[in-house]
């Protein structure tokens, strides 16, 4: 894997170089904030584990969604990583789910942190990596697009004007399994990746814009740039599963002579 912007290839990596972000078995090392609920409360049973599969659930919600769009954050944040999230949409949304919404989700990008998160907060502040399924109507309908909840991105040197931004993907249509990738680098890049193809670049991630609701104005601090943050999985209503979720850090020791030396690093951080 070639790093943009990083000028070496990764060839020293080894699957026990990745963090699986989900383990499989539960999801004790996520932290939930559902919108009208407060930090901690799975409800519904919203997120939960079968059979090995994350699966985003409405079966305990009594039939309507009620704009309670909610999110799953790993426990602690990250700088420069490569993110690998495979997903796939099962089933039917719920019948009051935005048309938007409709086999619609995302992994949210340098989030805040979620107990900063007011209660009636419908989105993170975050760069989100929207995850879509096709409608099967023959319309195409991309993956690995980009919206800016509450933060500002720049695309082709310019900054993007509307809050989503569509990729070049292909659609994707019924249950089959997607594999997208994320490399993020601070505050200078993101790479979007679906099936392999690259399919969206973006620079300069920072705070401002709008579309999100209900935040605490002290955390929006327009024009800070996102040089970190909390990943997390959406839920808008329509039922989803993540089988894979896994990240490669890219920040670590650049000493050579160190035996926590990695080739792919391109950020340095102390040799502990």
């Amino acid at each position: 894997m070639l790093l943009p912007c990083a000028g070496r290839t990764a060839t020293a990596q080894t699957e026990k170089d990745w963090i699986n972000l989900f383990n499989g078995r539960d999801i004790n090392d996520w932290v939930v904030k559902i919108a009208k609920h407060d930090v901690g409360e799975n409800y519904g049973n919203t997120f939960r584990v079968v059979n090995g599969v994350l699966t985003v659930s409405y079966d305990q919600y009594g039939g309507t969604f009620g704009n309670q769009f909610g999110h799953l954050f790993y426990k602690q944040p990250f700088s420069y990583y490569h993110l690998v999230v495979e997903y796939r949409f099962v089933g039917d949304w719920l019948k009051d789910t935005p048309e938007w919404a409709y086999r619609n989700s995302g992994a949210m990008l340098h989030g805040q942190d979620p107990k900063t998160m007011l209660r009636d907060q419908d989105f993170p502040i975050s760069i989100e990596f929207q995850l879509l399924g096709g409608l099967s109507d023959g319309k195409p309908r991309p993956t690995g697009n980009m919206c800016s909840p509450g933060t500002e991105v720049f695309i082709n040197g310019a900054m993007a004007r509307s809050h989503c931004v569509n990729s070049t993907s292909k659609t994707y249509d019924g249950d089959q399994w997607v594999r997208t990738e994320a490399i993020v680098l601070g505050d200078s890049l993101m790479k979007f990746i679906v099936n392999g193809d690259t399919v969206l670049r973006l620079t300069k991630p920072q705070i401002g814009g709008g579309s999100v609701n209900g935040f605490d104005p002290a955390v929006k601090v327009n024009g800070k740039p996102l040089t970190e943050g909390w990943i997390s999985l959406q839920s808008e209503g329509s039922p989803v599963e993540f089988r894979l979720v896994k990240l490669l850090n890219l920040s670590g020791c650049m000493d050579k002579s160190s035996p926590k030396y990695r080739a792919y690093f391109v950020k340095s951080e102390a040799c502990k």
